[in-house]
Parts: structure tokens; C-alpha cells; sequence
């Protein structure tokens, strides 16, 4: 047999695709992308049709090297990198720099099972120039907005800003929120709730609803003291009883956006932590003598299709485990929507020989938590309807109408599995389901053993949480499911948006930005823009649309936009708001200002006084110098304690008695500098990042990025370990010696 090369993307995949294809196939990853366009320039010729220029990314200049080498020994070439678009794209930019008289193939591997992986080597594909074209017409978007909108926040707002074309929209959508939460006004209303008791047990509550012929709309307390005592004394009577069954459908098998959404609700992951774990999932886990197998399909889908043969499968497995009565005559079919690209299956177990409980000791915990959530949610889509009993009863007295509901499930059919969870966006009512009612006829007299009143508010919008923000983005048309994990890590690490206590917030930053944007950009910031554009780039891959085409007619409107305004747009650099304040130096007032931190205090006589401070507002949004942060350290020179600051090279520490005494000193980490045992201490970069150095600078130029925390590693025993933030969004408490690589817990920063 000839030999052959297969070129996937991830190095964890050569393992699990090498043990199924022995030793006739030689497998290489590419490691991701292995061209892009430069980051020093644009590198679209506008002119010439908008054609990119792609260079070899640096780092991967080994990698194509290594790639060559192995193409030579091979006569046929298989290229495996993901079944996506940008999988695509690494595949056409392997074949160009391979080159050579190689015969080029393109496989897809929906999961990285044995049969999957034989099958696709067995029939493979051409590459697809379609894909590849759309894949390219994103890059390119992105690369006009990103790289030409960017310079101008950079002169009218602060260096180092960025606008992205989904991203800013996604932005927009958190803003607008803000925006709908703020203007919202509250009113005032009153429920009244009937505690009752029939001649069977048990006593159930009743709400009121209406009151005669109109809606109940009790607004102030004095309405409902009114018919509380109204009530007093009237004899409650049942009215109506509805008792009906009702059947409850299992959710189909997830797609990217759901399992997103899911895994934030019910494992309380991140986005971008779902991808990550999912995507060890599909690549494959060693589990033990078996070997490396992937677990899952492929995670990136908007289809819930399944396969026939895995139907069979789930079917075979529930009527073994969960006996005859749990199963459905048919295999369950789920359509999706009509927006579904429908390349991929539904997110699913590749086989249920592997059932979560078996596997347990070869997973990670997060590992185990997200395939147990797949597989369930997998399991139950299969599996019959529960089976409740609904009741609700009609409750007179006097001229007003009570009523209650609930229901007793009769069968529990797929929820024994798996339930799908609801946003917890309260709406003020109750969910009825589980409640138990007595019997009780119509007619029948109940018994009042309690009235209460109670006062509500209306509430506004609520913020976004992740899991929302995802449904938000897919119903709006906004990105696809491969990329929500990245917009919305993006727009956290630009400091656009912030997560507190699950929920999105605007900054300070963010909506400075997203104001300049919509004001100058109207287009760009469109929602419904920005969905069609995502419309567009389906169309290319269908083949009814093409790159050129799509990217002039964005391009001409845009480039009159641009233009507008790099003349037009706010300079927030230069705007400054007067203050009440005076300048504790020269007496002159105080204006805000915007810098690299936000709003800041500064002295209008600048720059013969360059006196500037942080602001503090109270609660009525009135405007102070903000006061420095007091520590117990004394200062060497005259004894009185020392307080935190913030100047030029970052925070350090200064004299309390300032200006009478100047003395200052570094902001001490507590911990020990290895080379010479001074203190390590904060500093700022002339870039403004944040870094750690020896206070006996530049006797020691000992110094280092991450936070160094007093505590001793247990394993190499360096006497500090570190704190290690990954793009801003997960950080790890690690040992800074390479060679140890201990890491004492990895956390979301949710």
C-alpha cells in the first residue's frame, strides 16, 4: 500500500487517528492556522479586488518545514483540519505551502471514532474552494473594520482601542440592555394570595385574578385593603375544576448554542471553557487499555440531526437500561430551523459503549461534567414523554376569582434522565408544575385559613448572563455557533463589557465606545446589518454569491463612513468637563478628563500644573477627589503612615503627610526577589502593563509578568508561585519554574 500523510489541526487528535489507521498512514498536525494576513499592515489590496496578501504566521514556520518533509516520503496526501470553515482555510493554506505534484484529498470527521475516520479516508473529498471563499470573506471584513476603524479610536478616544464587526454589535446589544434598564420606572402592584382547605387534605394556595369582569390591577395598598376586607366573611366556592393530561416532549440533542447555553445554567461553565472541554471531547481521551477515543461529535453545529445508526444505538441502550415502557415505537426526528446550516450532526456521545459512570476515572471533573450533560441530553431526547396529570381549579367569592393549578406526574418518561433548565429571569409568577391539589368538585365550599397581601414592583429587563447572551446573538443572526465562545471572550478582554455575579455589565470604556461607534458607524453597529452579512457569507459557501461582490458593496459605503468620521467623531482625548473642585496646588479648578484608566481628575491650568487625581462619586453623583488607600506602613522619614497612589509608572506608595513630606517607596508584593533577596515590587511598564521587579533596581533587573504570591511550591519548592491570567478570563495559581509545572487550582473568573 502506497504511503500516505494525514495533516489534522490539533496535535491531540494524532494519537487517536494513528492508533485507528496503524503504521501505512503518518499523521501530522498543523497546529491551527499556518498563514494569515500580516499584523503590521492591512494586507488587503483594496484596489486589486480586495485580495488578501497571507504570509506564514511566524511561530508555525517549523511546523510547515516539518510538514514538507513528511510530504515528501507520502504519494498521497489526506488534509483533516476541522469540518469547518476555518478548518478550510488551514487545509488550502497547507496544500499551497506543501505544494509539490501531491495528490491532495479532503476528509471530514464528523467524531473521531474508528468507523468514522475509515469511512472519510475511504471517501474522501475535494477541497472546497466555496467554503474556503466564504471563510476568506469573513477574514477580510473583519481585517477592513478591525484595522481601519481602530486608528480612529486610537486619536479621539485612548491608544490600544479595538472595534470588531460582530464584536462591537454584540457590545451594542449589552448597551442597549443597560440603556432599556436604566430608563425603566418601576410601578407599584399588590397580589392577594388565599391559603384553603377542602374537605381532603391538602390545603393548597389560590391566587386572585380577577375581580368581576375586569384583569386584577390592585396598584397601592389602600386597593387591596378594599378587598381584603370585601372578602372577609364571603364564602369561597368552587366554581370551575379543569383536571386534563398532558404530555411533556424531551429537548432534541444539542447543538453548539445550546450546549453553551446549558452548561453556563447547569455546570456554571463559560462560554469559551464549554469549547475547550468539548473540544477534548471530540479529539479524544486515553481511556486506559482502550486508548485515546472521542468521546463526542464534532462540537461546532447548528443541525440537531442524528445519524441512523446512533438512533439504533441510543434505542438499543435505553430499552436495556430503562426497560421497554421508556421507549418510543419510532426513533425520535427533530427538524432544524431553517437558518441551520445543517452540516454537522447534533452534539452527541459517538457510541454508548461508553457510558459516563464507566469512564469516570479516565475524565478530568470538567470533563466528566460536560460528556454527562451531552450524553443525558443525548439519552432523553430518545426516550418517551413524561406524563402529568394537570389540574386547575376556579375559586369564587363574592364578586372576586381565585385560582389554583398544579399537577402530579403519572409517568416520568425522559426526566428521569435529563431536564432541560429555563433562564431564571423571574416573571412573577409560580411555576405550578409539582404542586399537589385535593379532590374537590364544583360546588364544593372551601375553607379560608389565611389571606395574604403582597406588594411587588415591577422589575426591569434583566442583564445578560452568558447563557442569554448566547440565545440573544443566535436569534438575532449574530456570528454562528463556532464563534459566540470568542465574541464573547473578546468583548471581556477589550473591557467593553464586565461579568459580576453572572450578570453583563457595560463599562465606562465600553459605552464610550459603542456611543462613537453607532453615532459614526450606523451600519456596521446595525444589528440586522450585521445578521444579513452572516446571510451573505452562507450564500457564498452555497455558491450563489460571490466574495468579490459581497465585499464591494460593503466596502463603498463603508470607505464614506470612514472618511466622516476621522473628521467628524467626538475627541474624547481633548473634551473636558469643569468641576466645583479647586487644585490642592495652585488653587486653579479641577475638569475631568479621559485617559488609558477612565475619568480622571486634572487641573486646568495644565501643563504648569500637572496635578491630576481619581474621582469618587456618591450617591447623588456628586463628584469628589477620590482618597488614597490608607495602609499600615510607616514612612521612613517622618513616622506618619503611608498611602497607596497612583502615578506615572503605576501604584506605589507615598507619605500621608504629603506635600510637608515627599517621601516615597514601591508598593511591596511581600515577597522576595530569588536573585538578591530584595522585595519583589509593582511597577508599570512605559506601556502602561503592570509588572513585578526588585525594589533594588538596576543594582537587580530580576523581574516578571504574573503576580507573585508568599507561598512556597510544594512540589520544587521555589519559594513564591504565581498568579497566571489567561486572556483575562481564567487564571491559574501556578509555579513560575518551568520545569516544575505545578498548578494549584484553574478557575473561571465568572
Amino acid at each position: 500500500m502506497s504511503s500516505a500523510l494525514i495533516i489534522v489541526e490539533s496535535p491531540t487528535k494524532v494519537k487517536t487517528i494513528q492508533k485507528y489507521l496503524g503504521p501505512e498512514f503518518e499523521v501530522k498536525a498543523s497546529v491551527g492556522h499556518v498563514k494569515d494576513l500580516p499584523k503590521s499592515k492591512l494586507g488587503i489590496d483594496i484596489e486589486n479586488n480586495f485580495e488578501p496578501i497571507y504570509e506564514v504566521i511566524s511561530e508555525k514556520k517549523k511546523v510547515i518545514s516539518e510538514l514538507k518533509k513528511a510530504a515528501k516520503k507520502a504519494d498521497t496526501i489526506f488534509l483533516a483540519p476541522d469540518p469547518d470553515r476555518e478548518g478550510e482555510a488551514i487545509a488550502w493554506h497547507v496544500a499551497s505551502e506543501i505544494g509539490g505534484n501531491k495528490n491532495f484529498y479532503r476528509v471530514l470527521f464528523n467524531d473521531l471514532t474508528k468507523r468514522t475516520v475509515l469511512a472519510a479516508i475511504q471517501n474522501p473529498l475535494e477541497l472546497n474552494v466555496n467554503k474556503y471563499e466564504a471563510q476568506q470573506t469573513r477574514r477580510i471584513l473583519d481585517r477592513l473594520v478591525g484595522y481601519q476603524i481602530s486608528p480612529i479610536l486610537w486619536k479621539k478616544v485612548q491608544r490600544g482601542l479595538s472595534a470588531g464587526r460582530v464584536q462591537s454589535v454584540a457590545v451594542r446589544i449589552i448597551c442597549d440592555r443597560e440603556t432599556d434598564i436604566l430608563a425603566f420606572v418601576s410601578e407599584e402592584y399588590w397580589n392577594i394570595t388565599a391559603l384553603l382547605e377542602g374537605s381532603n387534605p391538602p390545603s393548597f394556595e389560590a391566587r386572585l385574578t380577577r375581580i368581576g369582569s375586569k384583569k386584577l390591577n390592585l396598584v397601592n395598598e389602600s386597593q387591596t385593603r378594599e378587598i381584603l376586607d370585601e372578602i372577609k366573611g364571603v364564602p369561597f366556592v368552587v366554581k370551575k375544576v379543569e383536571k386534563k393530561e398532558v404530555k411533556r416532549s424531551p429537548a432534541p440533542p444539542f447543538t453548539t448554542s445550546k450546549l453553551q447555553q446549558e452548561a453556563s445554567r447547569k455546570l456554571r461553565f463559560s462560554a469559551k471553557k464549554t469549547m475547550s472541554v468539548a473540544q477534548r471531547l471530540y479529539e479524544g481521551i486515553s481511556l486506559g487499555e482502550e486508548g485515546p477515543v472521542g468521546l463526542i461529535t464534532y462540537m461546532r453545529t447548528d443541525s440537531v440531526r442524528i445519524a441512523a445508526e446512533a438512533l439504533e444505538d441510543a434505542r438499543t441502550y435505553i430499552g436495556a437500561t430503562y426497560g421497554k415502557e421508556f421507549l418510543p415505537e419510532k426513533a425520535r426526528v427533530f427538524k432544524s430551523s431553517k437558518s441551520s446550516q445543517d452540516a454537522h450532526e447534533a452534539i452527541r456521545p459517538t457510541a454508548t459503549a461508553f457510558p459516563p459512570q464507566k469512564i469516570k476515572p479516565y475524565l478530568k471533573s470538567d470533563e466528566f461534567r460536560l460528556y454527562q450533560l451531552i450524553w443525558n441530553r443525548f439519552i432523553a431526547s430518545q426516550m418517551n414523554p413524561a406524563v402529568f396529570d394537570q389540574a386547575g381549579f376556579d375559586i369564587q367569592a363574592g364578586r372576586c376569582l381565585f385560582h389554583a393549578q398544579g399537577s402530579i406526574m403519572k409517568f416520568p418518561g425522559f426526566s428521569i434522565v435529563y431536564t432541560e433548565s429555563t433562564d431564571k429571569e423571574d416573571d412573577g409568577t409560580d411555576d405550578p408544575t409539582g404542586k399537589t391539589l385535593p379532590d374537590v368538585s364544583k360546588g364544593d365550599e372551601l375553607k379560608l385559613i389565611s389571606l395574604e397581601p403582597q406588594q411587588s414592583f415591577t422589575q426591569p429587563p434583566p442583564r445578560f448572563s452568558e447563557a442569554t447572551l448566547v440565545k440573544e446573538l443566535e436569534e438575532k443572526g449574530i456570528g454562528r455557533p463556532s464563534t459566540y465562545a470568542a465574541i464573547i471572550s473578546t468583548i471581556q478582554n477589550r473591557k467593553y463589557v464586565k461579568l459580576e455575579k453572572g450578570r453583563f455589565y457595560t463599562t465606562e470604556l465600553g459605552a464610550i465606545v459603542n456611543e462613537l461607534l453607532v453615532q459614526n458607524f450606523p451600519n456596521i453597529m446595525d444589528v440586522k446589518f450585521t445578521a444579513s452579512m452572516e446571510d451573505r457569507l452562507d450564500m457564498i459557501e452555497d455558491g450563489t454569491l460571490t466574495r468579490h461582490k459581497t465585499l464591494e458593496d460593503f466596502y463603498t459605503p463603508f470607505r464614506s463612513e470612514l472618511e466622516k468620521a476621522a473628521e467628524e467623531m467626538r475627541d474624547i482625548k481633548r473634551e473636558e468637563t469643569p468641576t466645583d473642585l479647586t487644585c490642592d496646588k495652585c488653587k486653579s479648578p479641577m475638569v475631568i478628563k479621559w485617559g488609558k484608566n477612565g475619568k480622571f481628575l486634572a487641573c486646568s491650568n495644565y501643563p504648569d500644573c500637572k496635578n491630576t487625581g481619581n474621582i469618587e462619586q456618591d450617591e447623588n453623583g456628586a463628584i469628589s477627589k477620590a482618597k488614597p488607600q490608607s495602609t499600615d506602613i510607616r514612612c521612613d522619614a517622618c513616622g506618619k503612615n503611608m498611602v497607596v497612589k497612583e502615578g506615572r509608572f503605576g501604584r506605589f506608595l507615598g507619605c500621608s503627610g504629603y506635600p510637608e513630606c515627599k517621601h516615597t517607596k514601591p508598593l511591596d508584593t511581600g515577597v522576595k526577589c530569588p536573585q538578591c533577596g530584595g522585595n519583589l515590587c509593582e511597577r508599570r511598564s512605559k506601556r502602561g502593563k503592570t509588572f513585578f521587579g526588585c525594589s533594588t533596581y538596576p543594582t537587580c533587573t530580576y523581574a516578571l509578568w504574573d503576580r507573585p504570591i508568599a507561598k512556597q511550591c510544594p512540589l520544587c519548592g521555589n519559594p513564591f508561585l504565581v498568579e497566571k491570567y489567561y486572556r483575562g478570563k481564567e487564571m491559574a495559581i501556578r509555579c513560575p519554574n518551568k520545569e516544575c509545572g505545578y498548578t494549584e487550582q484553574e478557575q473561571d473568573q465568572e
